[in-house]
């Protein structure tokens, strides 16, 4: 993982996320609903809600949101069924690509998530086809300007909170843990007062591969357009990329 931080990739999803906020909005609120639907609609209850609901108001989506996704998944309101489905195939030259969806209609997501890879020099695969190339993780970032922890205490902190790796750069100290352990740390870092600037279990990939420019751009072009379809939530790939 060394030389690769997923830093910068976050930086270029909420640069993109920004300027659609509205659909930010809307994926997040699926997030809620499968999480309440599946796990009930108490947070002290459900870590998974938990979750979700944290990554919503990170993202500033106002507390009546929330509150109206969950109560849909309760049944205290009416709304669609979702359902969670992960795509799996490869982008330009072969890099592995995970799509993670929200839907109302699979037929439908099918459908547009092909269409996207194969009109950017990708191909679908079969389910499990790059999935154990990849693997999930809690990521926490604490930018450097927020504190006057120098490295040396942080690495004893983050250690002392159960995580298992820290790789600090110029700008950020990125914190790695298992999936399980990740609210447990998160907590402890935040009791501490540090400021969060990112927290998310997320997945990583075990190897990069290096593209070519023509093939850099089809998978930048391939990473936006699935970005753009209304039921992904999130995309997973192990493509080196440029800002």
């Amino acid at each position: 993982m060394a030389g690769h931080s997923k830093w910068k990739n976050i930086q270029r999803r909420k640069n993109a996320q920004d300027a659609k906020k509205g659909k930010i909005f809307m994926r997040l609120a699926k997030e809620l609903y499968v999480a309440a639907k599946d796990g009930g609609g108490d947070p002290e209850m459900n870590p998974s809600l938990r979750l979700a609901i944290d990554k919503a108001k990170a993202s500033n989506m106002p507390n009546d949101n929330i509150e109206r996704a969950i109560k849909k998944a309760t049944g205290d309101l009416d709304g669609a069924n979702y359902e969670e489905v992960v795509y799996e195939g490869y982008g330009p030259a072969g890099a592995a690509v995970m799509v993670e969806l929200l839907t109302d209609n699979k037929n439908r997501a099918a459908s547009d998530v092909r269409h996207a890879f194969s009109k950017h020099g990708g191909n679908l695969g079969e389910n499990g086809c790059v999935a154990f190339m990849f693997d999930r993780r809690g990521y926490i970032v604490i930018e450097r300007n927020t504190t006057e922890t120098d490295e040396d205490t942080m690495m004893l902190t983050v250690a002392e909170a159960g995580a298992e790796e820290m790789e600090p750069s110029e700008e950020v100290f990125e914190i790695y843990t298992p999936p399980e352990q990740f609210q447990d740390v998160k907590k402890y870092l935040m009791d501490e007062g540090y400021q969060l600037e990112t927290a998310e279990v997320t997945m990583f990939p075990q190897t990069y591969v290096s593209l070519s420019e023509d093939d850099e751009n089809k998978m930048s072009r391939l990473i936006d357009r699935l970005e753009d379809l209304e039921d992904v939530q999130e995309i997973y790939h192990n493509a080196e990329l440029n800002e």
